[in-house]
């Protein structure tokens, strides 16, 4: 059965996980409803749509790419451990402690956003990296969680799309690479027009851009304006009820044997993990290239060829290795204690590694429903060569927020977006190839950091020890002012541009 023939069907999964997740402040039976719905949609039967739920769960670890995301997530749960235990993060703060501007809420927010810039590798690792420095500094200033979740997400995906050194500018290259093939670029190469799109992307520069606003003002707009009054007036860092995805008794570790502060202790690995990410993109992607029969590979080659998952696994293994030998060699640890450490590690970020393979999942059961085709399909009549650029990000805006995946948005975008302006062009209009591509981007960005059911999201309420619905909800607003934004600036891109 073809996934079009759904139609409006194919939205049920997501807007009731999205649905169950805002009223019941509860991820996990939210997602794994709306996916379980999905199959019965895609079976005609409960019964075997149970069954299908299950086994699509299951294959969710056939695919190593997604396998890969798993793995490197449980193990930054003992490298973070590691980073604490080792003294690494008291030891950043002391030095941190020397800088007056630095005990300031605004210092704060400011050293937030400056590290999820610095640590552009993966969106995962930047919201991980970001809330274990950042955290104890917004505790200690009484800065609500809320707060800490958003500048963990919006200086994730939004600095991997503008610095596409990692697996998020593979991911897009080889994507243009197919259209490449296809003709709908022209005479143009694609790393060429991705780097072209990138000044485009209005979306992830004005994301950057209002995170170091609102550090700088202190701008706290809806929801966000109670959580920082009850943060400060009330010394409550979450609210009332809340549900944080991973509790401070986990990765908190004050044992009497741990090390005295030192920097280099968390310095040294995290620089580990960012050479050693870098390093990996760099090998697998001349391996890869050189897999396919190309002798000398070029930038482009290497790019496209490059497992980002494979590098990014590489490098948390290195950062733990590394860690670890620094833990070991201080000789306050014994062997045995270092080992339940990482056993303990992993085990605080079972939450989250299992709200990915639900993400997975129910991103599994849209694609075979077509929900983001079916999307796509009810905007194309209304697709003019001025409508274009702002009509390719509302669509891939929506089809993230449906879907909780950028990734996915790009997969189903591109290949819809690129020949319709090449046809256009065709026709004599004038369309930018970069400016389509960076609504495709900015959008798919977008609508991820507005979807409660989106992985860097999660990740990102995690990593700040938020509960997830008040992040989503703070965040909100932030989001759809930059995406307004970005929809006028579209417009008028398209034309000028």
């Amino acid at each position: 059965m073809a996934p079009q023939t759904f139609g409006w069907l194919s939205l049920a999964p997501p807007l009731l996980a999205i649905g169950l997740a805002m009223a019941s402040r509860q991820a996990v039976p939210s997602l794994l409803a709306g996916t379980w719905v999905g199959w019965v949609i895609a079976t005609g039967d409960p019964f075997r749509g149970t069954a299908a739920t299950l086994d699509s769960l299951v294959a969710m670890f056939a695919d190593p790419e997604q396998t890969r995301v798993v793995v490197f997530t449980l193990l930054m749960g003992p490298l973070l451990l590691l980073l604490q235990r080792g003294g690494g993060v008291a030891g950043l703060l002391e030095w941190v402690g020397r800088y007056r501007r630095l005990h300031t809420r605004r210092g704060a927010q400011f050293l937030a956003a400056v590290l999820g810039l610095g640590v552009f590798v993966e969106s995962t690792i930047t919201c991980l990296v970001v809330g274990a420095i950042a955290r104890p500094v917004f505790d200690r200033l009484r800065i609500a969680r809320e707060k800490l979740a958003y500048i963990c997400d919006a200086t994730s995906a939004p600095v991997c799309m503008l610095i596409p050194i990692n697996s998020w500018g593979a991911v897009v290259l080889s994507l243009l690479t197919t259209q490449a093939t296809l003709g709908t670029l022209g005479d143009q190469r694609p790393l060429p027009v991705f780097l072209a799109a990138v000044p485009l992307n209005f979306y992830a520069l004005l994301s950057v851009v209002l995170v170091f606003v609102v550090a700088g003002t202190g701008w706290n707009i809806g929801p966000m304006r109670e959580a920082e009054r009850r943060a400060s007036e009330e010394g409550a860092l979450v609210g009332s009820g809340a549900r944080p995805v991973v509790t401070d008794t986990l990765l908190v570790d004050a044992a009497d044997d741990q090390i005295p502060p030192r920097a280099r202790n968390l310095v040294l690995p995290l620089a580990t993990l960012v050479a050693t990410v870098l390093a990996g993109i760099a090998v697998t992607g001349v391996n890869g290239a050189r897999a396919t029969g190309i002798a000398t590979p070029t930038l482009l080659d290497a790019l496209d060829a490059a497992s980002g998952s494979t590098a990014v696994l590489w490098g948390v293994l290195a950062a733990l290795a590394v860690a670890a030998g620094l833990v070991a060699g201080s000789r306050v640890l014994e062997l045995g204690t270092l080992t339940d450490l990482l056993f303990r590690g992993a085990g605080a970020m079972l939450p989250i590694a299992t709200l990915l393979v639900l993400a997975f999942g129910i991103g599994a059961i849209c694609d075979t429903l077509g929900t983001g085709p079916f999307i796509a399909d009810l905007v194309t009549p209304y697709l003019t060569p001025v409508l274009l650029a702002p009509l390719v990000f509302v669509t891939s805006g929506a089809i993230a927020f449906a879907t909780g995946t950028s990734w996915g948005t790009f997969a189903i975008m591109i290949p819809l977006a690129l020949p319709v302006a090449a046809a256009m062009t065709l026709d004599g209009a004038a369309v930018s190839v970069p400016l389509v591509i960076s609504a495709v981007l900015g959008g798919g960005v977008f609508g991820d950091h507005c979807s409660p059911i989106s992985d860097t999201t999660l990740i990102s309420s995690m990593a700040a020890w938020s509960d997830h619905i008040d992040h989503v909800r703070t965040q909100l607003p932030y989001a759809l002012a930059a995406g307004s934004a970005s929809v006028v600036l579209y417009g008028l891109a398209g034309v000028f541009i």
